[in-house]
């Protein structure tokens, strides 16, 4: 059961990481301008867009704000 449920999360967030790649690409912006806008590497924001680690809600916010595009979008809860 463990398993299954961390498969679930991995896969989350490599789409969260996927929508983050793509909204970044649409607004224009590099991955070295965001971590510097989010106060991080790129190394480090590059991470978020691969899915390796998770945002905590106020980088949520912020790139949320950032990219123009809301929470639901984010995590796949409505497809805009």
């Amino acid at each position: 059961m463990q398993n299954i449920e961390m498969m679930k999360e991995q896969t989350l967030r490599k789409e969260i990481g996927n929508r983050l790649k793509e909204s970044r690409k649409q607004a224009g912006y590099t991955q070295a301008q965001v971590a510097e806008m989010m106060y991080m590497t790129q190394q480090q924001y590059s991470r978020f867009e691969n899915g390796v680690f998770e945002l905590n809600y106020q980088q949520i916010v912020k790139l949320c704000q950032l990219y123009d595009i809301s929470a639901d979008y984010l995590f796949g809860l409505k497809i805009f």
